[in-house]
């Protein structure tokens, strides 16, 4: 069989391989999210193949900006830019051959998969061929055990690949296996790696964000629409709730004594977060808490502030140290937006020594003069919800990844 050299992406995953009988349906969302992520992009083809996905790229994709959209799509254990070959041993070792002019090495090993047990020339025999095809080109000395370039053969049924370069993934499973969850986004730093975390598992994110404005400035719904923006890159399609919150703080500070303030402002928000969540279909709330971090954040309040939910709290931070957090999010792209000074909802009306170990009964009875019903419905009949896609086209593709 006679096959053109192609430019394609072989796209890896690792997790998805274990999942059993339901391996097929975690694929096809991998398969659909690959699609919907390169929409915009000269892609010919993208296929599922033997324990791989295979992207067929058209003379107008930038490597570049495929790359960079695979780099930070769940899913992907790792993937490679390689030349696809008629499944031959001299095919490919001709097309490695022709394609090392230029490339130097202080030493080099060639690994071989062959996926496909048909095909007659079994991987360290490969690896032999195509390695000795190599040296006899360059010169360049064997290492197998660190390598400073390491040669890259892939055998399938009907094709095969090399490539020079193996680039990271994201890991974890494909976005829209695990059900979807509903993150609260303060604008500060933690909140949107936590929110990654569980996207990163499979989780479709929902965003929901408690403001004060007009009491307060619009800057952190201006900082949260970014942080959104930079997760949908990753999850392709998002929703962002914002929720007005100043009136529902007013109404805390008239009826609740100023220490239990801050847990009372807490559980009012599970609950309304909770009522979005329900509308939207989610399974659960996800925060970006890390215990010990703000008076808040106590196990004790911690505890008090889940009592007024009936849905789970995912907490994916949660003995996390800042030094960890930043990190992530500076590799997530947030962090500089996080750090932008703004005034959010959490410093309106704060008192100056917040209760840190707050227990039920307390919070039960600085709720009793409040209408907690009406300020929950009130609360999420005023959000104004907006939504975010990633790339900006239309398609079949992302119909489907919305449904």
């Amino acid at each position: 069989m006679n096959v053109d050299p192609m430019t394609s992406v072989l796209v890896h995953y690792q997790e998805l391989a274990l999942k059993g009988r339901n391996r097929p349906w975690f694929i096809h969302t991998l398969v659909r999210n690959l699609r919907a992520a390169l929409a915009d992009l000269d892609v010919v083809q993208v296929r599922p193949l033997m324990g791989r996905v295979e992207i067929r790229l058209g003379p107008g994709a930038s490597w570049d900006v495929v790359r960079r959209r695979l780099e930070r799509l769940p899913g992907i254990a790792n993937f490679l830019r390689a030349t696809h070959v008629a499944p031959d041993i001299d095919a490919i070792a001709d097309g490695i051959v022709r394609e090392l002019p230029g490339r130097t090495a202080a030493s080099f090993r060639v690994a071989a998969r062959r996926a496909d047990k048909r095909f007659p020339i079994p991987s360290p025999e490969i690896e032999r061929i195509v390695g000795r095809r190599v040296q006899d080109a360059t010169g360049w000395p064997v290492n197998l055990d660190a390598p400073e370039k390491k040669i890259h053969v892939e055998v399938v049924t009907n094709d095969a690949f090399y490539a020079f370069d193996k680039e990271k993934g994201a890991g974890g499973l494909p976005v829209g296996t695990s059900g979807k969850v509903l993150c609260l986004l303060s604008g500060g730093i933690d909140s949107p790696v936590a929110a990654w975390r569980v996207m990163r598992r499979g989780c479709r994110a929902v965003f929901v964000h408690f403001h004060s404005y007009p009491i307060l400035s619009r800057t952190s719904q201006e900082k949260v629409r970014e942080i959104a923006r930079l997760l949908t890159e990753r999850q392709l399609v998002s929703r962002l709730h914002l929720v007005p919150f100043g009136a529902v703080q007013q109404q805390v500070v008239v009826a609740v004594p100023p220490p239990m303030r801050v847990v009372i402002y807490r559980r009012l928000m599970v609950r309304i977060a909770e009522a979005i969540a329900r509308n939207e279909g989610a399974h659960a709330l996800v925060t970006g808490d890390v215990v010990g971090q703000v008076a808040s954040q106590t196990v004790e309040n911690l505890t008090v502030v889940e009592g007024a939910a009936t849905m789970p709290i995912l907490r994916p931070l949660i003995g996390f140290d800042k030094d960890e957090i930043v990190a992530e999010a500076e590799r997530l792209g947030t962090y500089q937006v996080s750090i932008v000074p703004d005034d959010d909802c959490c410093t309106l009306f704060t008192p100056r020594f917040p209760a840190t170990r707050t227990d039920r009964r307390a919070a039960e009875a600085a709720e009793s003069g409040l209408d907690v019903e009406g300020l929950v419905s009130a609360a999420v009949a005023g959000a104004v919800v907006e939504r975010f896609q990633f790339p900006m086209v239309e398609s079949a593709v992302r119909q489907e990844i919305e449904s």
